[in-house]
């Protein structure tokens, strides 16, 4: 898996971000039986970049925590073999990966929302993660029934790699 991290705050967390989002999404795609080595964006900024892109997005001028824009135009949410029928799109042509999409994450969200939860600034990356993952793996919560899938998912993923709500 390759996972490119690009930094564009002065803020350093006391975790590997590099290695805390390879960990998280290896775990989500392990899941989702993702037959693909795959790669993935990720791009940490504030509050205020995070709501020009949300603003330029999605037409919502708010801030966010996380933004999630998956390259994959899933027919059914973790079903990967929709990627054979356009290769040339879902794939980096010079060493194979699966293309899953970019992340995007406020930093100073997770920071505060780690304050509001009363939980580690490494749970709240990790969570951050995981959801996003899921939305470039084809899942949504429009619905009650999506968000109870994505919500046992994210908990699953992060129970099984020991980050949990203290």
């Amino acid at each position: 898996m390759t996972f490119y991290v690009e930094n564009e705050t002065n803020h350093a967390f006391s975790f590997s971000v590099q290695e805390t989002a390879e960990k998280v999404a290896a775990k989500v795609l392990k899941f989702e039986n993702c037959p693909y080595e795959a790669a993935v964006n990720l791009l940490l900024i504030d509050n205020e970049d995070i709501r020009t892109y949300n603003r330029e997005y999605r037409n919502i001028d708010n801030e966010t925590d996380v933004l999630s824009f998956p390259n994959i135009d899933y027919e059914t949410a973790g079903d990967f073999s929709v990627v054979e029928k356009s290769k040339a799109e879902c794939f980096d042509l010079d060493n194979d990966e699966l293309i899953l999409g970019d992340i995007i994450i406020s930093v100073d969200k997770v920071k505060e929302q780690a304050q509001e939860y009363g939980h580690s600034e490494l749970r709240e990356f990790a969570f951050l993660v995981a959801h996003s993952m899921l939305h470039l793996c084809g899942y949504d919560h429009m619905t009650d029934e999506e968000a109870e899938v994505m919500e046992r998912k994210q908990e699953a993923v992060l129970s099984e790699l020991g980050i949990v709500r203290k």
